[in-house]
């Protein structure tokens, strides 16, 4: 039992600590840009820019309904919530680093979840580009899950973890 609430404590320290950086960082870019504002940070390269995702990862579903857009995020936020929960428990024990990335996963995923609930769209603001080539802007929690997913993938695909 003491085992539980310890691979437990380590999932609220590592997520809650994405989605604190997350809001915070959120937070302070809606207070100080309007929305499209731009602060150059590495000219050439990299702004902070203020963007509304009302899409999913890269815009997926922008074009679609608020509703329909609702429906599926909070649908698909809370599957895989909870295959990331199991996960977690699942390797927590004998993988402190893929379960540590779950936590991130979960953490980024909750962060932009907030967003949705209370905006309807997530808030991005890091902005890289390369001259007219821009990545589509994210943000702390959108960083978390693609770190998460890529040493996931690493763990299961070159590893060959069994989850």
């Amino acid at each position: 039992m003491k085992s539980d609430a310890k691979i437990f404590l380590r999932l609220g320290v590592i997520s809650g600590s994405v989605v604190a950086a997350d809001q915070i960082t959120k937070s302070l870019v809606t207070k100080f840009l309007a929305v499209y504002e731009t602060v150059p940070v590495i000219t050439g390269l990299f702004n902070i820019t203020h963007v509304l995702n009302p899409g999913g990862a890269f815009g997926l579903f922008a074009q679609h309904s608020a509703e329909v857009r609702q429906f599926f995020f909070l649908f698909v936020s809370t599957l895989v919530a909870g295959l990331i929960l199991w996960f977690y428990k699942q390797t927590a024990r004998t993988h402190l680093v893929l379960s540590s990335a779950l936590a991130c996963i979960f953490g980024g995923a909750v962060g932009n979840l907030i967003d949705r609930f209370r905006l309807g769209k997530v808030v991005d603001f890091l902005d890289f580009y390369i001259a007219a080539w821009h990545w589509p802007a994210f943000n702390i929690a959108d960083s978390a899950i693609c770190v998460g997913m890529a040493i996931f993938i690493y763990y299961v695909v070159v590893k060959q973890v069994e989850l």
